[in-house]
């Protein structure tokens, strides 16, 4: 298993990595960074200066104007995190070309006056001033032969080629802008597999070059170097110098950033720096980076402490951070620290289990859990130093957990499958009773008395018919209906016997007795037509495969309850557990009356009898089934106790027990009157619908009446 675990930290797959990831921004939430002041300003490019001075790109004569403003307040130095890989196009030059065909004239005089790209060029010039760039994923050689020569970096170790991430392009500036700057950095910064920035990279490979960061390049230029020293070892980069200063990277020049909150006082709205609404001083002697926190102009980031922060924000607190020297650190040799450390707690748990037994040994474990753990946050509150603990605790977890289960192994096979058998169709509550107890289950079963629910959709041979070309959306859409009508029978202690296309087959009372079998039953039916209305209120934007609106599913369900057998019904090699019984069969046919009824659940005799006084009910016929040479009184479930109390009700019922005497008493007359006003008072209910057959079957009885010593049973035609 140790093996398996240093093969897991070799291919660090991306939960493993997210893990990591994850650990070093709690690090970050939880330990602040020292109180230090903010060392670079920025003038934003904020809604307010769009607002103010009109739609991004501005042109570039307003640009210089905003260059020249921030040299005049006496910046230091000047990074823009902003690229201008093309000319203005509305520069005089632009313009002619423009209305050269149109009026020579005046083309030749805007050809005359200076490009708004050369006053740019002139405010850079003047200040001091560093462009971005961006690396580029193809090789890009526009302004490729006018390209001036960039910022160097002076070697120290082996080449760390291998270890920088490497582009194969690069997006410049155009060349006269470049030429006036002062320094030229990288403004890329890639985030995490999570979309998250923790660190920024000091150095890139692009074009062919090893090249500066836009906030290092900044740095360079603010302390006048002329070079950058970038140190390496067989591991890769160890840091850069600048200056005398070392600022610590990772293997691939990227320095990871303690982050602080985004800080809304070091931004200065750039309409205000043209507008010369600035204080005298507050830019003096300070590096400014010129950036946008505009939405539209999609520059903002994501960090450990926020959703959202300007990407000029992060170049900022770089530069803090390298002033400040509060850069945090991830040295090379902690991926084989980690490593060494898993070794050690894996071996130990290896060796501890067998003597101290799984709990000493789990105690053992947290404990040393604990202490890796807080040495890990000393490291990083006190020498910044980033060290993953999460992977070798969680492969000392795994080398422990699979002993652990090892030693359980010969108990848990009779319980997995238990598990295995009954967890699709069993309420988790009902699994775990029956893993405890095996032996209540019986190959060949017992004698119960017990309650059995169908389930139906309504008219699916048409529904499928629409779906003839398109199967797998009709398996999409039965799957859709047929989850969340199990899991309202699960909910209710009931047990799943088997899926015959859009039919359900459930009961109550096996495995495990259920004293109130019946009523759990009829509060799944109940849940499951609430289930069915969430469904459809879900589906009612959607179209069928028909090109046309979909229509609402129907169902119908059956309960009856009486005996049957239960249990592991098979050979030894293959059973299911199932239930059989005339009562079974009963469900079934009851579950095909409810369209013939017009009614969504019908109970037969012993439930509703079970279920009296607790849930709303009503008698609705007596009935011979298909198949049966007993007659059976029917009811249908309108609601839970609640409705049994409402006054809605208690009127319906009243109504509804004089139809059915009127009905059997063969009063065809009295039945007439009481029908309409019995329909009205069933609509809140969904009801009406079995008055409308009632009242069908009262024109056949006028026209063919029944014999005399009728005894009110229906013979049903259909199953």
């Amino acid at each position: 298993m140790l093996i398996a675990a240093l093969a897991l930290r070799i291919s660090d797959p991306t939960p493993v990595e997210l893990l990591r990831l994850k650990t070093f921004d709690l690090y970050q939430l939880m330990v602040k960074p020292p109180d230090q002041p903010a060392q670079a300003v920025i003038v934003d490019v904020d809604e307010a200066s769009l607002n103010r001075i009109g739609q991004w790109p501005w042109p570039r004569t307003l640009m210089a104007q905003l260059v020249n403003e921030i040299r005049a307040k006496g910046a230091a130095a000047i990074a823009i995190d902003i690229l201008f890989p093309e000319y203005d196009r509305l520069s005089p030059g632009a313009m002619a070309d423009m209305l050269a065909g149109d009026d020579a004239a005046m083309a030749a005089r805007l050809k005359a006056l200076p490009s708004n790209d050369e006053k740019f060029a002139e405010a850079i010039a003047a200040s001091q001033v560093v462009l971005g760039q961006a690396v580029h994923q193809s090789k890009n050689t526009q302004w490729h032969a006018e390209a001036r020569e960039q910022t160097g970096f002076a070697m120290v170790g082996p080449s760390p080629d291998a270890f920088l991430d490497t582009y194969p392009g690069l997006v410049r500036n155009v060349p006269e802008l470049e030429h006036a700057a002062a320094g030229l950095g990288l403004v890329s910064v890639r985030p995490d597999i999570d979309g998250i920035i923790r660190k920024v990279p000091l150095m890139l490979k692009a074009d062919d070059r090893v090249l500066p960061s836009l906030g290092l390049d900044l740095l360079r230029v603010a302390t006048g170097e002329s070079t950058i020293l970038l140190r390496s070892d067989e591991g890769g980069v160890t840091s850069v110098v600048l200056s005398g200063v070392i600022l610590p990277t990772d293997e691939s020049g990227h320095a990871w950033l303690h982050f602080r909150p985004h800080n809304p006082d070091i931004f200065i709205s750039a309409a205000d720096v043209i507008d010369g609404k600035l204080p005298d001083g507050i830019l003096q002697d300070r590096l400014v980076i010129i950036g946008s926190s505009a939405t539209g102009l999609f520059d903002l980031k994501a960090t450990p402490v926020d959703a959202v922060m300007p990407g000029a924000e992060i170049h900022a607190q770089l530069v803090s951070a390298m002033i400040n020297g509060n850069l945090l650190q991830r040295p090379n040799w902690a991926p084989a620290a980690e490593v060494i450390l898993t070794l050690l707690l894996g071996l130990s748990m290896i060796l501890l289990i067998p003597r101290l037994g799984a709990a000493w040994t789990l105690a053992v474990g947290a404990s040393a859990a604990l202490a890796v753990i807080a040495s890990a946050f000393w490291l990083f509150a006190e020498k910044g130093v980033i060290f993953d603990f999460v992977f070798p605790l969680l492969a000392t977890l795994i080398v422990t957990g699979v002993m652990v289960v090892m030693g359980y192994l010969n108990e848990e096979i009779e319980r997995r499958q238990i598990r295995a058998a009954f967890g699709q169709y069993l309420s988790p509550e009902l699994v775990d009773q029956l893993a405890a107890n095996p032996e209540k289950l019986v190959l060949g079963g017992e004698t119960r008395t017990m309650t059995v629910l169908f389930s139906d959709v309504r008219g699916f041979t048409a529904l499928s018919e629409t779906y003839k070309d398109n199967p797998q959306g009709l398996t999409t859409l039965i799957n859709r209906l047929l989850t969340p009508l199990s899991a309202a029978v699960i909910r209710q202690r009931g047990t799943i016997d088997k899926y015959m296309g859009d039919n359900i087959m459930a009961f109550w009372n096996a495995p495990l007795p259920d004293e109130d079998h019946a009523g759990n039953a009829c509060r799944a039916a109940l849940d499951m037509l609430s289930e069915l209305e969430a469904l459809n209120i879900a589906r009612r934007t959607e179209i069928g495969p028909d090109g046309l609106p979909v229509k609402p599913l129907q169902v119908g369900v059956g309960i009856n309850t009486g005996q049957c057998v239960v249990g592991n019904m098979g050979s030894e090699q293959r059973f299911d557990y199932t239930v059989l019984g005339d009562s079974v069969n009963l469900a079934s046919r009851l579950e095909g009356q409810t369209k013939a009824y017009g009614v969504r659940i019908i109970l037969g005799e012993q439930t509703a009898g079970l279920v009296d006084g607790r849930f709303a009910t009503l008698p609705l016929d007596r009935i011979r089934v298909i198949g049966k040479k007993e007659p059976e009184e029917i009811h249908t479930l309108v609601g839970a106790a609640d409705c049994l109390a409402s006054p809605a009700f208690e009127a319906l019922r009243a109504a509804h027990m004089a139809v059915v005497e009127d009905y059997r008493s063969q009063r065809w007359s009295d039945l007439e009157a009481r029908l309409a006003a019995c329909k009205q008072a069933a609509e809140p209910f969904g009801l009406e619908g079995y008055y409308d057959k009632i009242a069908a079957r009262l024109e056949v009885f006028r026209k063919s009446p029944p014999p005399s010593d009728w005894d009110g049973v229906f013979e049903a035609t259909s199953k």
